[in-house]
C-alpha cells in the first residue's frame, strides 16, 4: 500500500514540474529590463539671502530714551528719615539738601567724642612737656600721642557721621524716583531718590551684526563725521531731531544676538523728551563708507579657486543648482569678511559646505531652523 502511494506522488510532482518552469519562463521574459542608471544626488547645503550692502538706503530703529547723567542716592548711614524735603518729578539744584535723618544718636556720639578728644589733647600736651623734662619715658609720650590721634580720627568720624544724615543732590537735575517714606527705617547704601538731568539724554538702539561692523567704533575715525542720525517723536511730527555716536557694544546681547549702540541727543526745550519714552532713530548709511556697496558674509561662504581667487556658490533657486561666482574681497572682521564687489541684493550664497561644491550640482537648502545663525564677532 505504501508503494502505492509513493508512485503516485512521485507521478504527479513529475507532470506538474514542466508547467512550473514553463511559468518561470513567461514571468521572466514579460518583465522590464531593471534600471540600472542612479538618482542623482543632491547635497543639503547652508545658506543666506544677500540683504542691501550697508551703505545704501535709510535704516529704520526703534530707540529708547535714557539719562546719560544718573544716580541713585542714599544715605551712607543708617537711621530714620526725618524729612523728605523734595517730591518726584521736581528741579533740583547741586548741594540741595533732598532728605534728613533723625540726628539724635549721632548729635551725642559726637558730644562723646568731643570730650574724649578734650581729655587725650590736654594730656598730650602735658606730655610734650614732661618727656623733654625726662619725668616720663618715650614710650609713655608714645602711648599718649596715639590715644590722642586715635581720639581726633573718631571725632572726625562723628561729624562727618552727623553730616551723613543730610542727603545732597550731586548735580544739577529732576528728581525721577522716590523709594521710601517718611519716619521709614532705612539702613546704609539703600535708595532714596533716584536723579536724572534730562538736558543729558541719550538714545539706545539694538542693530544687527552687519550695521554694527559698518558704525564707528570706540576708536575715533572719520566715520563718526560721516554717520548721519535723526530721531523723530510722536509728540513732535514732522521734525528731526539730529544725534551723535557716543559709543557701541562689542559683544552681542546672549538673548536678541545684537549690538547696543547709544547716541547722545541735545537738549531740546520746547518738546518735553523724558527717559524711558521710545522714538524712532534713522540711521543715513549711504556717507557711512567710502565704496558703493560692500557686504559682509560669514568667513566659510568664501573660498579659493586652483588660482586662489576669491569666489562664493550662488544658488539658482529655480533648478536647485550652484555655480561659481568670483568676487573681490576686503578685510576680515570677526568671523565676517568684507565683499567689495560681486554681489548684488537677492543672491542666495552657499555659506557652509562650499569646498564640496562643482559647477552644476545640484543641493537642497536646509531649512531655516537647521542653519546656524551667522557668526558674531564677540571680541
Amino acid at each position: 500500500m505504501m508503494k502505492i502511494m509513493r508512485a503516485s506522488f512521485t507521478h504527479t510532482v513529475f507532470r506538474t514540474f514542466p508547467s512550473a518552469l514553463c511559468l518561470l519562463a513567461l514571468t521572466t521574459g514579460c518583465s522590464a529590463p531593471l534600471d540600472e542608471t542612479k538618482a542623482e544626488v543632491s547635497r543639503p547645503v547652508k545658506s543666506l539671502l544677500v540683504e542691501s550692502p550697508i551703505g545704501e538706503g535709510v535704516r529704520n530703529f526703534p530707540g529708547r530714551i535714557d539719562s546719560s547723567k544718573r544716580a541713585d542716592l542714599a544715605f551712607r548711614v543708617r537711621g530714620k528719615v526725618s524729612e523728605l524735603l523734595v517730591k518726584e518729578g521736581v528741579e533740583i539744584k547741586r548741594d540741595q539738601i533732598l532728605a534728613r535723618l533723625d540726628q539724635t544718636d549721632y548729635k551725642i556720639t559726637l558730644k562723646d567724642r568731643q570730650a574724649t578728644w578734650d581729655r587725650t589733647s590736654k594730656d598730650y600736651e602735658r606730655s610734650k612737656t614732661l618727656v623733654q623734662e625726662g619725668a616720663i619715658s618715650r614710650r609713655d609720650y608714645d602711648a599718649v600721642e596715639a590715644a590722642f590721634k586715635s581720639a581726633d580720627a573718631a571725632l572726625e568720624q562723628a561729624r562727618q557721621n552727623l553730616e551723613y544724615t543730610h542727603l545732597r543732590a550731586p548735580f544739577d537735575g529732576q528728581v525721577a524716583n522716590r523709594n521710601v517714606d517718611a519716619f521709614e527705617e532705612v539702613i546704609a547704601g539703600q535708595t532714596v531718590f533716584s536723579i536724572i538731568d534730562r538736558r543729558a539724554l541719550e538714545v539706545q538702539i539694538d542693530v544687527a551684526e552687519n550695521i554694527i561692523l559698518a558704525l564707528p567704533s570706540q576708536t575715533p575715525g572719520e566715520n563718526r563725521d560721516k554717520l548721519d542720525v535723526w530721531a523723530s517723536f510722536d509728540n513732535a511730527p514732522g521734525r528731526r531731531f539730529p544725534l551723535t555716536f557716543k559709543e557701541a557694544s562689542n559683544r552681542a546681547d546672549q538673548q536678541t544676538q545684537t549690538f547696543q549702540v547709544t547716541f547722545l541727543l541735545p537738549p531740546v526745550d520746547d518738546v518735553t523728551i523724558l527717559p524711558g519714552m521710545t522714538t524712532s532713530v534713522v540711521i543715513d548709511m549711504s556717507k557711512l563708507i567710502d565704496a558703493d556697496s560692500i557686504y559682509y558674509l560669514p568667513l566659510t561662504a568664501v573660498v579659493g579657486d586652483n588660482t586662489l581667487a576669491s569666489r562664493v556658490w550662488v544658488v539658482d533657486e529655480d533648478s536647485m543648482t550652484v555655480h561659481e561666482r568670483p568676487v573681490t574681497v576686503g578685510r576680515m572682521v570677526g568671523r565676517s569678511i568684507e565683499v567689495l564687489d560681486g554681489l548684488e541684493p537677492g543672491l542666495r550664497v552657499v555659506t557652509a559646505g562650499a569646498a564640496y561644491l562643482a559647477e552644476g550640482m545640484k543641493v537642497t537648502l536646509m531649512k531655516q531652523t537647521e542653519q546656524a545663525s551667522q557668526p558674531r564677532d564677540e571680541a
